[in-house]
């Protein structure tokens, strides 16, 4: 009856030891460490890197463990880890003077971080520390507002251009188009034009609503973006932004940014383990802006840096191709970009595919079909407007909306710069209007706290379950730490970042755990004052009581499933908590529990009495 199979035991076994594994990391604590990551796009990090670092700590005669190589893709970093914190400071100065020879324009970003000691057997299963918060950790709080009116402007004034090609495409003519505020006004000097030229809008722009009117003597069409086009043009400025500010803050090293959006324009990001406010916001308000030029061919190949230099050109002299001589003529911007990729050309060489929306094919045609077998160029601006050639490359035949560039070596260099074409410069201006330090000393006390509150709330419910339900008392005290351990494994495997409202999730699921084995307890006891037998008592107790422990878990996970939805920053990482909480309780309360109870009492079979505190019958009196 209250026996379970061997197979079940291993469940459980098997359980216990993975929650034990997955949460020892967070018990390792953390060193003093430097992470060196690229300052500039076209610099990389790699192997060569890190063995240099390794050479230049050792010329200085600084103490350090090994140096490694983390990350993949666009985010490597080189990481050191250090005994002290004075050995890390030092390095720190080493390594930026070696690194960078020129401080006005760092090639590398070397910043104070901390990495955990987590067995290098253990990293390699996957078994890793919780991130902490910026509440936990101390860190950098940044609030910044979107000139959702800039992004407006922006795509005003791409309708404004588009309309005048469309129109010019169509051969219909116009009297002028000029934009009044949010609106673009099309003036024509007959009706039959401008219901043609109605037509062709209408059929190109379905974003659109056309207004007809006259002002004087002319006829017009106000050309204006519906509710729901004029509503997303604001959500894109502030979701390019925050898709470009993910991209940039990488640079900083930090374990585990958030960058969110919060209301209609504004966008949070927290920066765990940053100190450096005016060097965060550095990062964050750095902006890539890439420009299509062409080459100037009167200048001998060879001589761009004894030539002079024409009036209208300009030269370049960091990039790949440099020395080159450029037009000051710019084809078109990243602006006009709407996808790139990377991809192989006919040769099976590495290449980007770039897509241009209307306006920018148009523009690119124009420039390209009397230069083919010229030499165009990309260049990308970016720290401080010091600008860097990505690639030259000769034009083959007349570019359109979609066409190549190649020449980039390999496939990390296509990769790279199609990420660079894709994230681009921030969509829309924006402007800090809060800004906070939380330092580490308060990020320790909080984690302190939270610690105690935890230590103190468990041994409290302990002592009382123990007492009041005798060895049943300590059959939940002892499923409720596994609970407690499979919560923690759960939220390290995740990768989870948690902050004082997950401590508090994570209290709250102690809380819900232990009811659930209050329900089963007292649903034993009123089996016993109904007069059955110990072993029919703890069966039934268990199998009537799930019903309800089901009942009561599944509402409350709806609650924090909407809580997961709907809610943002704190209240997600609340809900994350909150929702794993309940699945490892509803595991350790019931499966586990019960699992120890049949193993106590399961292999006896004249069983005359249970420990599970006092029992009373109505009428009766012990």
């Amino acid at each position: 009856m209250n026996r379970y199979p061997v197979w079940k035991y291993i469940i459980i076994a098997i359980t216990v030891l993975l929650g034990a594994l997955y949460t020892a990391p967070n018990y390792f604590g953390e060193s003093p460490a430097l992470q060196v990551t690229s300052g500039k796009s076209t610099v990389k990090v790699t192997s060569e890197l890190s063995a240099r670092v390794d050479s230049l700590l050792k010329q200085e005669k600084l103490a350090h463990e090994a140096v490694t190589l983390d990350g993949t893709g666009s985010h490597v970093s080189v990481r050191v880890r250090f005994n002290d914190t004075d050995t890390q400071f030092k390095a720190k100065l080493a390594l930026e003077r070696a690194l960078n020879p020129d401080p006005e324009d760092p090639a590398y970003i070397v910043t104070n971080n901390l990495t955990a000691n987590t067995p290098g057997w253990m990293r390699s299963i996957g078994a890793l520390p919780m991130y902490l918060g910026l509440d936990l950790r101390g860190g950098v709080h940044f609030l910044m507002q979107v000139d959702v009116q800039a992004a407006l402007d922006k795509r005003v004034q791409g309708i404004q251009t588009a309309v005048r090609g469309q129109l010019r495409d169509k051969n219909v003519r116009h009297a002028g188009i000029e934009r009044k505020g949010n609106t673009v006004e099309v003036r024509f000097r007959d009706a039959e034009t401008r219901a043609a030229a109605k037509n062709v809008i209408l059929e190109q722009q379905q974003d659109l609503t056309v207004a007809e009117g006259s002002d004087g003597s002319d006829l017009l069409l106000t050309l204006s973006l519906k509710p729901a086009a004029l509503k997303e043009a604001m959500d894109n400025g502030v979701r390019q932004n925050i898709a470009t500010l993910s991209k940039r803050v990488n640079e900083l090293g930090v374990a585990e940014p958030v960058i969110q959006q919060q209301g209609p324009d504004r966008i949070v990001v927290q920066l765990p383990g940053v100190q450096d406010v005016a060097r965060a916001k550095a990062i964050i308000g750095r902006t890539a802006t890439l420009e299509v030029r062409m080459v100037d061919e009167t200048v001998t190949p060879g001589t761009e840096l004894q030539a002079a230099v024409p009036f209208n050109s300009e030269l370049f002299t960091v990039g790949k191709g440099v020395p080159v001589v450029l037009q000051k003529d710019i084809v078109l911007t990243g602006d006009y970009i709407s996808r790139a990729t990377a991809s192989f050309d006919q040769n099976q060489q590495p290449a980007v595919s770039i897509d241009l929306n209307g306006d920018g094919g148009r523009k690119m045609r124009e420039a390209t079909r009397e230069r083919v077998g010229k030499k165009m160029a990309i260049v990308l601006y970016e720290q401080k407007g010091k600008p860097e050639v990505l690639s030259v490359a000769t034009i083959q035949s007349e570019l359109g909306s979609s066409f190549n560039i190649t020449g980039m070596g390999n496939a990390e260099n296509s990769a790279e710069l199609a990420l660079l074409l894709r994230s681009g410069a921030l969509y829309a201006p924006m402007t800090v209007i809060e800004e906070r330090t939380v330092g580490p000393a308060l990020g320790a006390e909080n984690i302190k706290k939270g610690q105690l509150s935890m230590v103190y709330g468990f041994a409290a419910i302990a002592v009382f379950m123990i007492i009041y339900y005798m060895m049943f008392g300590f059959f939940s005290v002892l499923a409720l730490g596994v609970n407690l351990l499979l919560l923690i494994a759960l939220l390290s495997k995740m990768q989870a970042t948690l902050t004082l409202p997950g401590i508090a999730a994570i209290a709250l699921a102690l809380g819900m755990a232990i009811d659930a084995n209050v329900l089963i307890n007292e649903r034993i006891r009123e089996e016993l004052r109904g007069g059955a037998s110990p072993q029919a008592a703890i069966a039934a107790g268990f199998d009537r009581a799930f019903a309800t422990i089901l009942d009561s878990n599944v509402t409350t996970l709806i609650v924090g499933l909407a809580l997961l939805v709907f809610g943002s920053g704190a209240v997600r990482g609340f809900a994350v908590v909150h929702c794993l909480g309940i699945l490892t309780s509803m595991f350790s309360a019931v499966f586990v529990s019960r699992g120890v109870v049949n193993l106590w009492y399961g292999r006896k079979k004249k069983l005359q009495s249970i420990a599970i505190g006092t029992v009373w019958v109505p009428g009766q009196s012990k």
